[in-house]
């Protein structure tokens, strides 16, 4: 009757319904929990493949399957919960951890489909084991499918004690207080519920989720766990990420560098090679001011490879400098002041703040290196530029070759230059190897010669070279300007006088002839003699004899005969101003001299030579010529020859104020002036002349010593050509 209360109506049904609700929410946690332990498990399980397959990629790709299975192996052994492992690779099986052969229905049971990237299939065994099967593309598919068969039968035990645990811990507490098996269902179905969502949202691939459960409990450490896990995962793909990164950076670098590399393999000359390193560097630093140096073998010329030129630089004191900031360098190293200066690196540096110097080496030898001008608001990446040295000591195989090369070629350069020079004359026109060779023929005779050849063609160095090659070049070598002395005095300088002989005779004087005996006499202006000289200068030409002037005594000498003139004798003679015995006489054996506007390619070898010269006695550290300056020698015609050329280069010498010659240090006669246009036809060539001494006079303010010393002529001659063309000093009134 106890049960007809309303205390028992009350209770009985309460406990029912709280009982019953107990056990209903038992089972809807046991469910939500056993969903949450499958996602951990299908999680732990995706987390098992991926770190799998990332090991595998390697040993597929090397094709090392002995150490895909033992990783295989591995793998399973240390985690319980792998039923198997196996890599198939178009229909073919790699290498697998079962006990005989694979299954041949577990290789069709979960099939990747085209751009599917994991594959998940519950399959169960005929022993009716469940196992979730993850299909898992490794290197998207390209080095095959891993196959990972995780085993639920340790969850599925777990969940079912579970239950039984929580369904009976859940009517006790419920039998005690509704009240709080009401709040601990709501304190645990909470949690659950966060982490349940949580778990959704990371398998979308939203991983920056966080659970907030306060507490020490297990729902409290699981959260904690999931929170460390994910935060854990976060930081792998990040790192994963950078790497992959990296990864791509280094190999589009190295793809960068190794096409450098090879672009400079297919270029030939060190220049060339320079050009295209410094432009390629300049695009990869965004910097226009860099030079590369580089020692030869021997250290006796440095290179120095700017954006617009290359010059080797053979000065040891240049090298020696350059060689001692470099000398201990293995590193880019940034220098506050300026540690090189020209002519190592351009003038333009001067206004840097600083150098960033990178050595380069080859073989532990240093054979260079990349100089950097850095301005106030350079900031170079020392990453890149490391790097842009790693790359120039890998092409340094093809840059010493260069280099080895240009070395050759200026020892080539060198070796012609020397070719060229014939016993004092300069030159390797072919025009000029003719005459060599022609003076190495008549030099062991003692056939008289007449050089001819325009004022200023070098007729004395022949002369003198003739005589040097000779058997005579032991004795006297006599020179005789003829039209320096007037015609009464010409004569007493050839032959002599007696005492008396004339007014002012006060003593007995040697000629010029007995003074060369057994020597060589060289007459020049020859045209200039005479009638009276001429014929006794024939007859020492046949008999080797003559008297002196006022002397009755016959004597010998045993001398060779050279001479030199700038007229046309052959005209002379027919205008009757020149023996035609004598010309036939002294013509034995002719030498004609071109002149400079004919052997152009000479210009810049004797303009180099004379710079050289000058620059030495100047002492002035001028190295080279200008191209401006070149082209301005090579389209002057050149009226006074090698003498005018060899003052001009002296007079741009004296004002030169840099390493090398410029236009501007040249005299204005080289261009035309006051309207003067250079022409080079023979119809206007007397006009050209006289134009070009009118000028010249002018501006020397009609100083003809002057004037001669511009033109590289004799005065006499100046003098004659005044005399030609009728030119006279304009008055002053």
């Amino acid at each position: 009757m106890r049960f007809k209360s309303l205390k028992t109506k009350l209770l009985l049904p309460v406990s029912a319904l709280v009982i019953g609700s107990g056990l209903l929410i038992s089972m809807l946690v046991s469910q939500r929990y056993s969903k949450s332990l499958l996602d951990t498990m299908a999680a732990q399980a995706e987390n098992e493949a991926h770190a799998v397959a990332l090991e595998a990629t390697d040993k597929i790709l090397i094709n090392d399957l002995v150490a895909l299975h033992t990783m295989l192996r591995n793998n399973m052994r240390s985690h319980p919960s792998i039923a198997y492992l196996f890599v198939q690779r178009d229909a073919q099986v790699l290498a697998h951890t079962f006990s005989k052969a694979v299954p041949v229905g577990l290789l069709k049971a979960n099939i990747v489909t085209p751009g599917e990237s994991i594959h998940f299939q519950r399959i169960a065994s005929r022993s009716g084991e469940y196992y979730l099967d993850i299909a898992w593309p490794i290197f998207d598919g390209k080095a095959g499918v891993l196959r990972l068969g995780f085993s639920d039968t340790r969850y599925r035990q777990q969940m079912t004690g579970l239950w039984l645990r929580m369904s009976a811990v859940t009517l006790g507490i419920l039998l005690l207080a509704l009240g709080g098996t009401l709040l601990f269902v709501r304190r645990i179905t909470r949690p659950l519920g966060a982490l349940a969502q949580a778990t959704e949202k990371i398998d979308k691939g939203e991983l920056g989720i966080r659970v907030n459960v306060p507490g020490h409990d297990e729902v409290g450490k699981l959260a904690a766990s999931f929170n460390h896990m994910v935060a854990r995962m976060e930081e792998y793909t990040r790192r994963l990420e950078e790497q992959t990164m990296e990864l791509e950076r280094a190999h589009s670098q190295t793809r960068t560098f190794c096409g450098i590399v090879q672009e400079v393999g297919a270029l030939r000359s060190l220049n060339e090679i320079g050009f295209f390193l410094i432009k390629t560097l300049e695009g990869i630093l965004k910097c226009g001011h860099m030079v590369l140096l580089f020692f030869d073998s021997d250290r006796n010329v440095l290179f120095a490879v700017s954006p617009d030129s290359m010059s080797p630089l053979k000065e040891p004191e240049t090298i020696q400098k350059a060689a001692t900031v470099l000398e201990g360098l293995t590193k880019v190293t940034f220098t506050e002041k300026m540690a090189l200066t020209p002519p190592l690196v351009p003038k333009s540096f001067q206004e840097a703040d600083r150098q960033a110097i990178v050595p380069l080496e080859h073989e532990n030898q240093l054979f260079g290196a990349l100089v950097i001008a850095c301005p106030g608001e350079c900031q170079c990446d020392l990453g890149e530029v490391d790097t842009i040295r790693l790359m120039l000591e890998n092409a340094a195989g093809v840059i010493k070759r260069a280099i080895s090369q240009e070395q050759e070629v200026l020892n080539l350069r060198t070796r012609m230059e020397t070719s060229a020079e014939f016993s004092g004359i300069i030159g390797r026109d072919p025009k000029m190897h003719d005459i060599y060779r022609l003076i190495e023929d008549i030099a062991p005779t003692d056939a008289s010669v007449l050089i001819e050849g325009e004022s200023g063609t070098g007729k004395e160095l022949v002369a003198r070279a003739i005589h040097e090659q000779g058997l005579r070049k032991t004795k006297p070598f006599i020179i005789i300007n003829c039209s320096a002395y007037p015609a009464t005095l010409l004569e007493s300088e050839l032959f002599g006088h007696e005492k008396g002989a004339f007014t002012g005779a006060i003593r007995q004087k040697a000629g010029r002839f007995e003074l060369a005996h057994g020597g060589t006499v060289f007459l020049d202006e020859v045209g200039e003699i005479p009638p009276s000289a001429q014929i006794k200068l024939l007859r020492v030409l046949q008999d080797q004899k003559f008297e002196r002037l006022g002397g009755e005594k016959t004597l010998e000498v045993d001398v060779r005969i050279l001479a030199a003139t700038n007229k046309d004798l052959l005209e002379e003679v027919k205008n009757g101003d020149f023996r035609e015995d004598l010309f036939y006489r002294l013509k034995v054996i002719p030498i004609h001299l071109p002149p400079l506007k004919q052997r152009q390619n000479d210009i810049p070898l004797l303009a180099r030579h004379f710079l050289q010269r000058f620059a030495l006695d100047q002492k002035k550290k001028i190295q080279d010529i200008s191209s401006d300056a070149m082209r301005l020698l090579l389209d002057y015609p050149w009226p006074g020859n090698v003498r005018e050329l060899e003052n001009t280069i002296e007079h741009a010498t004296v004002l030169a104020k840099d390493e090398r010659l410029e236009a501007s240090d040249f005299p204005n006669t080289l261009r035309s002036s006051d309207g003067y246009e250079i022409s080079f036809g023979q119809s206007n060539l007397a006009e050209h002349e006289k134009g070009l001494l009118v000028n010249v006079l002018e501006e020397c303010g009609w100083n003809k010593k002057e004037a001669a010393r511009r033109l590289g002529i004799s005065r006499n001659t100046l003098y004659g050509k005044i005399k030609r063309h009728l030119i006279n000093k304009p008055t002053t009134h």
